[in-house]
């Protein structure tokens, strides 16, 4: 096989480490769930206008009015039954598009507004991981992201750490970069440390290396969500680039970037594919992850992602099924899963491709 076609790529076993479950509701469920919960703050109820008011609205360049438009989706996730049926669809949609691992993440205090707790909001979003598990055998867990505008970071880890045993993987911080450091909830963070858990952190997407910087060397973060910006210290000619001080250590240490190129795009980081920090990134072996981020509002799924990749850089299987096992390896599940997807799945599939295309 030489070229891949969208029905190949699909069939691709995949590994999502980076998906926000209210970034990536059906645009027909929010409209259902807008009407069923009151909720009439909906820009539209049209189901095809209000999915091209999404992708217009996330397409500004700018991270702050991108994260405008989850106003809406968190607005109809209220609710406990809302709640589930969004994280079973999400548990659907990704299996449907070959994903066999995910992790999705999530901010508990955003759905509080119609009376829940926090514990409630997370046993929902469980039921309705657990619902997509049963129907398509797709292994999916919770990261607990806390916003790093607000003063909850410390309750959302213990409530992680909490429903660690239930379904929940990890620990977060999301939202608006700028001006808001990781350091600001370095309290969560030790924390978790001292509970052995895992920390994924918000950085190095709308802001430079001093938030990569602090996410690892303060808070001490397993892998970096985003962390595009680690370019920022890389220098020189394409074949002779220099590493400064902080990419060298990360590539030495293995941290995994959770890269979303599409979402990268919508933010400003690039205006194209090809132009994504990716293709170095990879070419220089740090340990990439690609990523779907916000699948509605980047109008995105990990297949249209490995499709434009495969356009922008001409990459194919081999590059797809790095990319896959770099984050299997990377994944907060415990290693022996991580070893049983890898060897019983990913890589029994990618030979299985192989031995067709010959």
């Amino acid at each position: 096989m030489t070229t891949l076609t969208q029905a190949d790529i699909v069939g691709l076993p995949k590994a999502l480490l980076h998906d926000h479950l209210d970034g990536g509701l059906r645009p027909a469920t929010v409209v259902e769930l807008a009407a069923e919960h009151g909720y009439t703050a909906l820009p539209t109820t049209d189901v095809d206008d209000l999915n091209s008011w999404f992708h217009r609205g996330a397409k500004r360049n700018d991270l702050v009015l991108y994260l405008e438009t989850f106003a809406h989706t968190v607005g109809v996730m209220q609710h406990r039954d809302a709640i589930e049926r969004v994280a079973y669809e999400c548990a659907v949609d990704l299996a449907a598009d070959g994903v066999v691992y995910a992790e999705v993440r999530m901010a508990p205090e955003l759905c509080l507004e119609a009376g829940l707790t926090l514990d409630e909001v997370v046993e929902a979003i469980l039921a309705g991981f657990r619902r997509g598990h049963d129907e398509t055998g797709i292994t999916i867990y919770l990261i607990c992201s806390a916003m790093r505008t607000a003063a909850r970071s410390s309750e959302i880890a213990e409530l992680a750490v909490r429903w660690r045993d239930a379904g929940v993987v990890g620990f977060d911080i999301a939202g608006a970069e700028e001006g808001y450091p990781p350091t600001r909830h370095l309290d969560a963070f030790q924390y978790v440390q001292r509970e052995n858990f895992h920390t994924t952190i918000h950085a190095g997407e709308a802001f430079g290396l001093p938030s990569i910087w602090e996410a690892v060397q303060f808070c001490g973060a397993e892998r970096l969500g985003h962390g595009v910006r680690i370019v920022d210290d890389i220098h020189g000619a394409p074949g002779a680039e220099q590493l400064g001080r902080l990419a060298a250590y990360v590539r030495d240490r293995r941290i995994p970037l959770e890269l979303c190129p599409t979402s990268n795009m919508n933010t400003g980081v690039c205006a194209t594919i090809a132009e994504h920090p990716i293709g170095l990134l990879r070419r220089l072996r740090f340990r990439v992850t690609v990523n779907t981020d916000n699948r509605l509002m980047s109008a995105t799924s990990m297949s249209n992602e490995f499709v434009q990749l495969a356009a922008a850089f001409g990459w194919g299987l081999d590059d797809f099924e790095w990319l896959t096992i770099n984050a299997m390896k990377s994944a907060f599940a415990p290693f022996p899963e991580r070893l049983r997807i890898i060897n019983g799945i990913i890589k029994p599939k990618y030979a299985m491709v192989r031995a067709q295309a010959l």
